[in-house]
């Protein structure tokens, strides 16, 4: 099995309820962060830490996804004879990746999606990335997690602490510590109760996992919501093989949820060169309306 990781699937295939009116004929995917939609910033991610093969699983209504990563010749002509080349650059610069695309036929979770990706995969090591979970570029989250990969040669889930009146969200592990910010897992329970929850370590939306899984999955029965669950499968691959988490430090934004959306829009809009300035002005002169209004 090869120790390097250059594959990564990115499952699109659920129905963005949370964002319902917007996603009702638009992928969730697709919802822009400043000028970029969601996916686009983990495909960067990936393609930064050495990830050169992606698989997408899209389902109905999820062309958008397809032509966003493909060639626009008429716009780019267009582009060109205005001179406007950043654009251009701007709109090119992914038109190139290999990507191949798998349609879901139904939204039968998350574990059910990955098990889609298995001709594309063979036998190698992958990243999963959930895109929804937006990691900024200067973090190294995905970087880490394959350097550790290389050392341990098992499935790495990354880990993040959340209060517990959260958990309920989450795939939550109860594991051993086995080096500083590693911790070896022995089990997993999928958006458990705040009262059953065995830790406060939940598992966020970067895997690297290995093709044993889907032995797994294939096998799998429905879990909970009636889905077949990426949660349960690593569970049942524990009693087959170590599984380690990582524990991310850094800062994640939860851009699946309303409140994280726009946290993550706000933040990477402030970072933004062409709109840092005026678009702090403008957030300083609603916090003092704000201030203004309270008293």
């Amino acid at each position: 099995m090869s120790e390097s990781i250059k594959k990564a699937i990115f499952p699109a295939a659920g129905l963005g309820t949370r964002f319902l009116p917007a996603t009702k004929a638009s992928p969730k995917e697709m919802l822009p962060i400043v000028d970029k939609p969601m996916i686009q910033y983990g495909v960067e991610e990936a393609i930064a830490c050495g990830v050169n093969e992606f698989v997408i699983i899209t389902g109905k209504h999820k062309r958008n996804i397809e032509d966003h990563f493909d060639c626009a010749f008429e716009l780019e002509d267009n582009l060109k004879k205005s001179g406007k080349h950043k654009l251009l650059k701007a709109i090119n610069r992914l038109s190139n990746i290999n990507i191949a695309y798998i349609r879901q036929g139904y939204a039968l979770g998350l574990g059910h999606a990955i098990l889609c990706a298995k001709p594309f995969v063979k036998d190698e090591p992958f990243a999963v990335i959930l895109s929804d979970d937006i990691i900024p570029p200067e973090e190294t989250l995905l970087h880490d997690m394959i350097k550790l990969y290389k050392k341990l040669k098992s499935p790495i889930l990354a880990l993040q602490q959340v209060p517990m009146t959260e958990i309920h969200r989450y795939g939550v592990i109860a594991g051993v510590k086995e080096l500083e910010g590693v911790y070896r897992i022995n089990n997993l329970i999928e958006k458990p109760a705040q009262k059953n929850a065995p830790s406060d370590l939940a598992i966020i939306g970067r895997y690297i996992l290995t093709p044993d899984i889907f032995d797994v999955l294939e096998k799998a029965r429905p879990g909970k919501g009636g889905e077949i669950q990426l949660t349960d499968a690593i569970c049942t691959l524990l009693q087959l093989r170590p599984v380690y988490g990582f524990l991310f430090k850094g800062k994640r934004y939860d851009a699946g949820d309303k409140l994280g959306y726009l946290k993550a829009t706000v933040d990477f809009a402030i970072k933004n060169p062409e709109l840092s300035a005026e678009f702090k002005s403008y957030i300083l002169s609603v916090a003092k309306q704000i201030s203004t209004d309270k008293l």
